[in-house]
């Protein structure tokens, strides 16, 4: 894995912890339903790339 990787599996993992956090906080508090939904997905997304960057590295 090279610099360039790196900078972007940190970055995914900052992302990824702020979702964690903001999908937390709706479960707590429920305004929007979709919402739930919409943070699961986008964790998914990048539990994805951050897996592909690891497999590729």
């Amino acid at each position: 894995m090279d610099k360039k990787d790196k900078k972007k599996m940190q970055a995914y993992n900052a992302q990824l912890q702020h979702k964690k956090q903001q999908l937390a906080g709706e479960k707590r508090q429920p305004d929007d339903p979709a919402a739930i939904v919409q943070l699961e997905k986008e964790i998914a997304e990048l539990e994805a790339k951050i897996k592909f960057l690891k497999n590729e590295g």
